[in-house]
């Protein structure tokens, strides 16, 4: 693996470069598209950079939500799939210590790679809209 640039380095300069010197010089329906082509990349780049500790932290959650009764194998995806069963199930609800604070700190960081220009987000995260 190479050390520099790093692959969020290299999909944000792409963006810019879209960005401030082609973006520009489009208009009409091409322009729409390369905003729409700009802004997935500077999604892949929050992703890259977000989604991992994030990730991190919501397997831990979501491990102790479940009574760390989880085989430390067990991707993501199963251990949200374990907690769905058991809210389906009746055996979890909002009532359920850390289960409410879990599913609202999980949105927020699915926010954060998403939509981080939502003005609620924003607020919630205690800033100004711009």
């Amino acid at each position: 693996m190479q050390d520099e640039p790093t692959p969020e380095e290299l999909i944000q300069a792409v963006a810019d470069f879209l960005r401030h010197e082609i973006a520009p010089e489009i208009s009409g329906h091409h322009a729409f598209k390369l905003r729409v082509a700009i802004n997935a990349l500077d999604l892949v780049t929050r992703q890259l950079r977000l989604e991992q500790g994030s990730d991190a932290a919501e397997a831990a959650r979501l491990t102790e939500l479940l009574g760390g009764q989880t085989d430390p194998q067990n991707s993501l995806a199963e251990l949200n799939r374990a907690l769905a069963d058991r809210i389906a199930s009746g055996e979890a609800d909002l009532q359920t210590p850390g289960l409410a604070a879990h599913l609202w700190q999980t949105t927020m960081d699915k926010l954060a790679v998403d939509q981080p220009n939502y003005a609620s987000y924003k607020r919630e995260l205690g800033e100004k809209d711009i």
